[in-house]
């Protein structure tokens, strides 16, 4: 499935001469729940030589306040983001979610203040989500990674219909050595997360991420790759009550060779079993 950009929206940046200051967005759920994958997207961005910048002021980026509808508490969470990264040359976040919520929605957020929306879209057009970036803007074809495993890829709803980030992982991960890809046959359809939806529609919710897990089950795959925390602990919390063996991990992870540690919801210290 295509996903053409809008007459509207910016061309794809030509790749940045020398070393380019990125700056890292690390998310909150990757910061709470998941450090590794900060870490495992530092490295992907210095290994395609960029400098990395992590501001100590970073915190959300405001997409929690902003689905519900509290647009001025999103709009000061939004100020502090955009004061932390506006002096780098890019903002990358290893999440569709994030990057999306900064790149599509933060100019929107201050439409009636023309000073502060400027601000607002210096740091929006230079923002993308990770393997978007690593590919589109930097060229990257090759990592330097191996995983024997079967996995298969869920598209994230907002990388997906924001940022278009489709091509991007499966072209990375198609150089990782030992990597076989089987595809989800339901890759674009939400898993259930949806942020605050989980919360306001749970039932809901439950059957969309059942009838995910049930899938990914299918397929046969060791490993389940995806580009959003969220996601990949919504799925992975139903993949273990449902007493799947199915490993879960951030496309990051797997992309950096940083696999050693335990999947997501296995417990600390547990042995990786992808490699089969």
């Amino acid at each position: 499935m295509a996903h053409p950009q809008s007459p509207d929206s910016d061309p794809p940046s030509p790749k940045p001469a020398g070393s380019p200051k990125v700056g890292l967005f690390v998310t909150c759920l990757v910061d709470m729940f998941r450090p590794s994958v900060g870490f495992a997207a530092l490295k992907l961005l210095e290994d395609a030589g960029c400098t990395v910048i992590v501001p100590a002021e970073q915190t959300c980026c405001g997409q929690p306040a902003f689905n519900s509808g509290d647009n001025k508490d999103t709009r000061a969470v939004a100020a502090q983001v955009i004061a932390a990264f506006e002096g780098l040359d890019y903002v990358v976040a290893p999440s569709g979610s994030c990057a999306g919520m900064i790149r599509e929605h933060y100019p929107e957020l201050f439409a009636d203040d023309p000073a502060m929306a400027q601000r607002a879209q210096h740091v929006a057009k230079r923002t993308y989500e990770l393997t978007s970036f690593l590919v589109d803007v930097l060229g990257v074809t090759k990592v330097d990674a191996a995983l024997k495993a079967t996995v298969t890829y869920h598209d994230s709803c907002s990388g997906l219909r924001e940022l278009e980030v489709k091509a991007q992982p499966r072209r990375l991960l198609s150089g990782v050595t030992g990597l076989k890809l089987a595809e989800l046959p339901g890759a674009e359809v939400c898993c259930g997360f949806g942020g605050t939806f989980c919360v306001k529609y749970p039932e809901i919710s439950d059957k969309m991420v059942t009838n995910k897990a049930e899938e990914i089950v299918a397929t046969g795959a060791d490993t389940l790759l995806a580009g959003d925390l969220g996601c990949l602990l919504n799925m992975a919390g139903k993949l273990k009550r449902l007493g799947a063996p199915t490993k879960v991990r951030h496309v990051a992870e797997v992309l950096a060779g940083m696999t050693d540690g335990p999947a997501i919801g296995d417990p600390a210290g547990s042995v990786s079993g992808e490699e089969r």
